[in-house]
């Protein structure tokens, strides 16, 4: 049988996908990359109790999502989309759950940041303006592409197999600051973190680009990671 790899959704709460309404949404692309990775995925509604989510799944995905709003103010022409209140109060429990059983965890831009904060972490909440001197990391769907430089000592380069890629980048968040729990494990030229790891045998990886929409070294292999730590014996 599969490892069955939950996955939590998006809440929109505020009418963008139909007025009056609330939906829950995800890229297909997120099931599409498990299932080709040798998983079972399985979409994980807000509404669902965290604790039985984590002992219903083997590993967790967290997916991109919506912004983190500051404590402070921000230029006038700077917009956020906030995640909905009701998600991340799921994500947070969620998270904390699969954390308690020792489950492998994969986080997605927006999933990245928040194992980042829930570790003590600290965000850049707009690059251009926290990080001055940085690139642009929202680029282009299509065909956008900037250089990350891994860590070769890191798990993060044995399961890509290199030292250095091109990653997609549709960012304008990315963590600042990580507590104890994580180490940077990979980095764009300019600086800003691309990927944090747990030290150790805990297999709990976020990386900032988007590897369900990445061909290559930057894609299936975190996929095929994630449901490899799974299995008995591999878990931290």
């Amino acid at each position: 049988m599969p490892f069955v790899i939950g996955i939590s959704t998006c809440l929109d709460d505020r009418g963008r996908w139909r007025s009056g309404r609330d939906y829950l949404y995800l890229d297909q692309r997120y099931s599409e990359a498990v299932f080709e990775a040798g998983g079972a995925p399985v979409l994980l509604p807000v509404s669902a109790d965290p604790a039985n989510a984590a002992m219903s799944i083997d590993g967790l995905l967290v997916p991109g999502g919506d912004d983190f709003e500051p404590n402070t103010p921000y230029p006038a022409d700077v917009r956020f989309d906030p995640v909905a209140p009701d998600q991340l109060a799921f994500d947070r429990a969620l998270l904390a759950a699969c954390r308690a059983r020792s489950l492998p965890v994969l986080g997605i831009c927006y999933g990245a940041q928040l194992m980042a904060l829930e570790d003590g972490g600290k965000l850049h909440h707009h690059l251009p303006v926290d990080m001055p001197g940085a690139e642009s990391h929202q680029l282009p769907e299509a065909g956008g592409r900037h250089r990350v430089e891994v860590d070769p000592g890191s798990r993060l380069a044995s399961l890509l197999g290199c030292a250095a890629l091109e990653v997609n980048s549709l960012h304008h968040q990315g963590i600042a600051a990580l507590g104890d729990g994580f180490k940077v494990c990979a980095r764009a030229p300019d600086g800003v973190v691309e990927a944090i790891e747990a030290p150790g045998p805990r297999f709990e990886i976020g990386v900032q680009w988007h590897p369900e929409r990445l061909d290559g070294a930057g894609g299936g292999p975190l996929f095929a990671g994630l449901i490899a730590a799974c299995a008995p014996g591999q878990r931290g």
